[in-house]
């Protein structure tokens, strides 16, 4: 069980730090596989910025509590952070955008989030 929790926590932490990569280097591309297409060049280029930095962080976060803290307690950040995709769930929902990758994308990666806790847990 304890491989199983670490090596989707690290998968789950390294996928990400990608993402957060993807809004950073290539935003656009980035917004529209997000749900929610948004130009780089127009206001909307500070939110993906944040939404990079955010999204990174988190991934380094988790990949930090996953070398140096115990399994409950990663478990209870990916608890905590398992909110975020649900989050962005509704917002890409509330902006017109795909159900299908919010639902798909986001509430599974929420869910993925709270498995992984889980996992952790019994570990």
């Amino acid at each position: 069980m304890s491989i199983a929790a670490t090596v989707l926590t690290a998968l789950l932490g390294a996928t990400v730090v990608w993402i957060g990569l993807r809004f950073l280097l290539v935003p656009e591309p980035a917004a529209a596989a997000y749900g929610v297409p948004a130009s780089a060049r127009g206001d909307a280029s500070a939110y993906l910025s944040i939404k990079g930095v955010r999204d990174g962080m988190l991934g380094v976060i988790t990949l930090v509590l996953l070398i140096t803290a115990a399994h409950s307690v990663v478990g209870w950040f990916l608890l905590a952070v398992s909110l975020i995709p649900f989050g962005d769930l509704v917002i890409v929902l509330r902006h017109q955008g795909s159900k299908t990758l919010a639902y798909a994308v986001h509430g599974g990666t929420g869910v993925l989030a709270i498995v992984v806790a889980v996992l952790q847990f019994l570990s």
